[in-house]
């Protein structure tokens, strides 16, 4: 009953909290539970796209180089121990309990103080570093929630390294409008003796980066989208670019053991849900969710027609194209959906479309995306109001020879997986 009572807890947080606290409060927070970060070599990573599959590379890695690495990552798609990963597995109960309940004894504390309660993202980040406070890993890493300088993870002081991936307009009411500004909020994570890995894909982020790091005094390293990590197969574009991020940041870190046959042993290992899986032949997931990520996942899906239309289809790549492109598409009410669904019409000969809407207050309704795909000259589209129902139709409508891939929302994948787990292949 514990273990449940920590998920029941967790889960309502957010129904009766969203005030946060200012990274000087996290700090004293993390004070509270015994400065658990200043125990830890930490990897901090920041971006809008890209974040999660810098983080499962650098595990890999360092995994298969002999290290025991902590995992701090959000969201997760089914269940919230997905979010505390140890050597790339999630926690167990014991400890995802343990974790609970000291930081639940920090909070009650610290409230007689007059701190409020933690937001749940302030609460899991939290009992992440009373975790891995205690369980000593060698690496820690570390990605950022929203943003960057007034995320919670920022309250951590002496990171080793800072990765930031990609940068694109995303969350512009929280972050800001231009790529500069979102730039900015992003290069907050950076502190002084750590250095800093980027993607140099954007001359704007890039020198809003390169300036930061020039105030604090520490090493940038750029890494060029044009020179992605080809010594491994991906079965996306951006895994390679990502990949490289990792593995430059690797090469900064000089971390013993980790030469270039364990890189890529590591990542050809790496396995990341909802990031361009082939969850079943021909049914592939990914967690796109911005005009950025979706930029990046109609690139993937070309290349894998182009491969099809080929005969030959490069390693990694899935199962060979030879019919008709289907989607499955949810998306949540503050996103971009409709410059996503704009750039999924115009890139990709979209044979069917399935729109269904999420178990979350947040989801848009699946009206509202049908009549989006309509505009952009979708005839074919059917709409749901459950997933349940939405894959039913999609997978009843998918002939052999067909791809499906679902996309839109990481919630989506979440639902999506855990239906496909209750269903025989």
């Amino acid at each position: 009953m514990m273990e449940q009572h920590a998920r029941e807890y967790l889960l309502q947080i957010p129904f009766w909290t969203k005030q946060k606290h200012t990274i000087s409060q996290v700090q004293e927070l993390l004070t509270a539970l015994g400065d658990p970060d200043r125990r830890l070599r930490i990897i901090h990573v920041a971006g809008t796209n890209g974040k999660g599959s810098v983080c499962a590379d650098l595990t890999a890695v360092l995994t298969e180089a002999g290290y025991h690495v902590g995992t701090f990552v959000s969201p997760h798609l089914e269940d919230i121990t997905e979010r505390f990963l140890y050597d790339g597995r999630p926690i167990s109960e014991a400890d995802l309990e343990q974790s609970f309940q000291a930081v639940l004894t920090v909070t009650e504390t610290m409230r007689e103080r007059g701190f409020f309660h933690p937001t749940f993202f302030e609460f899991v980040f939290l009992m992440a570093m009373e975790l891995y406070g205690r369980l000593r890993p060698d690496y820690v890493v570390l990605e950022t929630g929203l943003g960057g300088r007034l995320d919670a993870t920022n309250a951590v002081r002496d990171p080793i390294a800072c990765v930031i991936t990609s940068i694109s307009l995303e969350h512009t009411q929280y972050l800001g409008t231009t790529i500069r500004e979102i730039a900015g909020e992003k290069a907050g994570i950076l502190k002084p003796g750590a250095p800093v890995i980027y993607d140099a894909g954007d001359p704007d982020a890039s020198q809003v980066i390169r300036e930061r790091a020039g105030s604090l005094g520490i090493p940038a390293w750029p890494v060029s989208p044009s020179e992605p990590y080809d010594q491994v197969p991906f079965a996306a574009p951006w895994q390679a670019v990502d990949a490289a991020l990792a593995v430059k940041c690797l090469k900064v870190l000089e971390p013993a053991g980790v030469d270039e046959t364990v890189i890529r042993r590591g990542l050809s290992k790496v396995s990341w849900p909802g990031r361009m899986q082939e969850a079943r032949p021909g049914v592939w997931l990914d967690g796109a969710h911005n005009p950025g990520g979706i930029r990046a996942f109609v690139e993937a899906v070309k290349g894998q027609l182009a491969a099809g239309c080929g005969g030959e289809k490069p390693e990694g790549s899935g199962t060979p194209v030879s019919g008709g492109v289907h989607l499955l598409f949810a998306a949540v009410a503050d996103k971009d959906y409709r410059e996503m669904i704009r750039l999924l019409c115009q890139g990709l000969p979209l044979e069917r479309v399935t729109v269904v809407q999420l178990h979350s207050e947040r989801g848009l309704a699946a009206e509202t995306l049908k009549e989006a795909f309509q505009e952009e000259g979708v005839g074919a589209a059917e709409q749901f109001a459950a997933v349940p129902e939405a894959l039913d139709w999609a997978l009843a409508h998918k002939r052999e020879p067909d791809r499906l891939y679902v996309v839109g929302s990481l919630y989506l994948i979440g639902e999506i997986r855990a239906e496909l787990a209750r269903r025989k292949p």
